[in-house]
C-alpha cells in the first residue's frame, strides 16, 4: 500500500469520512482550507441528475445568468450585419461580422466562449455546424443566441450568463466563479445555478431527479452537498 503524503494526510484530517454531506456554505468554507495554488481558482459544481440524456426527453439544456458573474474573460463573436452589426460592437462583442466572421472560423480562428447571430445570418452560421457544433458554439434560438436583440445577447455573455447541458452519464458540471469571490457571492451564485437545473426538470425524469452534488475547486477534492436543504432536488 502507498504511503500517505503530508499533504494527503492533513487532507484526510480535515475532511474526515469522506461521505459526510455538508451545507453549502459549510463546504464553501471549507474549498479555501483545501487545494491550495499560486492561482485563483475556480469553485466548480457537478450535479448526478436521475436523467438518461439519450432519451429526448430527459434532455436538460438551458442557460442561466450567475448573479455574481464568472470571474472569467469571456470572448464573444457576433453575426451580424448594419446596425444590429455595430450595436454588437457597442455592447462590446470581441468579433462582429458575416461572411468575413465564417471564414475567419473556417481559416481555424474559433477562440470564443459564445456565438451569437441574428436569425437573417443562420444561413451564412449553417454552413460552420461542423466546426461549432461540437464545441458547444453553435448559435441556438431555444438558448437565446439566436435573436435579434444582439445587445442584450452580447451583455447577457459578459455579465455571468453560462449554458448548462447534461452529459451521457447524466452529470452537469459548472464553474460557479473564483474561490476569491466572497462566501456570499459564491452560494448566491450556486443557489441560481441549481435553481435552474431543477426548473429545467424534464417530463421524463423519473425518480430522485437531483441525486447528488459536488462543489470543488480547481486543486482541491470534492465534497458533497447535503441536498435535502435544496428545494424541488
Amino acid at each position: 500500500m502507498a504511503k500517505q503524503t503530508k499533504k494527503a494526510q492533513a487532507l484526510a484530517t480535515k475532511l474526515g469520512d469522506n461521505q459526510q454531506l455538508y451545507p453549502v456554505t459549510d463546504a464553501i468554507s471549507l474549498l479555501r482550507d483545501l487545494g491550495t495554488a499560486k492561482f485563483d481558482q475556480t469553485v466548480e459544481v457537478a450535479l448526478n441528475l436521475g436523467v438518461d440524456p439519450r432519451h429526448a426527453d430527459q434532455m436538460v439544456r438551458g442557460m442561466v445568468s450567475l448573479p455574481a458573474g464568472t470571474g472569467k474573460t469571456v470572448r464573444v463573436a457576433v453575426f451580424a450585419k448594419g446596425d444590429k452589426a455595430a450595436e454588437a460592437e457597442a455592447a462590446g462583442a470581441d468579433k462582429v461580422g458575416a461572411e468575413d466572421l465564417m471564414e475567419d472560423m473556417q481559416a481555424g480562428n474559433l477562440d470564443y466562449d459564445r456565438v451569437i447571430a441574428t436569425p437573417d445570418m443562420m444561413g451564412v452560421v449553417g454552413r460552420l455546424g461542423k466546426l461549432l457544433g461540437p464545441k458547444g458554439l453553435m448559435p441556438n434560438p431555444k438558448l437565446g443566441t439566436v435573436t435579434p436583440n444582439v445587445t442584450q445577447a452580447v451583455k447577457d455573455a459578459k455579465g455571468g450568463q453560462i449554458e448548462f447541458r447534461v452529459e451521457k452519464q447524466g452529470i452537469i458540471h459548472a464553474g460557479l466563479g473564483k474561490l476569491s469571490f466572497s462566501d456570499t457571492d459564491l452560494k448566491t451564485n450556486f443557489d441560481a445555478f441549481v435553481d435552474a437545473i431543477v426548473k429545467a426538470k424534464p417530463s421524463g425524469a423519473k425518480g430522485k431527479y437531483v441525486r447528488k452534488i459536488t462543489l470543488s475547486s480547481s486543486m482541491g477534492p470534492g465534497l458533497k452537498i447535503d441536498t435535502t436543504e435544496i428545494a424541488g432536488a
